[in-house]
């Protein structure tokens, strides 16, 4: 995975995670769908990096 791509990545997340606290609903539906966005980037990061790290 190339480093521009990671880049790119990480902005629209931060956008994501930027816009959420604006939309107007419940602040427990706001927090699960911030858990979600982390936890589907965690996860989406270590599939690509993971290979990269093994020594």
């Amino acid at each position: 995975m190339s480093l521009v791509t990671l880049l790119v990545a990480l902005i629209i997340v931060g956008a994501i995670l930027y816009v959420v606290p604006m939309l107007p609903i419940d602040g427990t539906m706001k927090t699960i769908i911030k858990v979600v966005v982390i936890v589907a980037v965690l996860i989406w990061l270590l599939r690509n990096l993971a290979p990269n790290m093994m020594v």
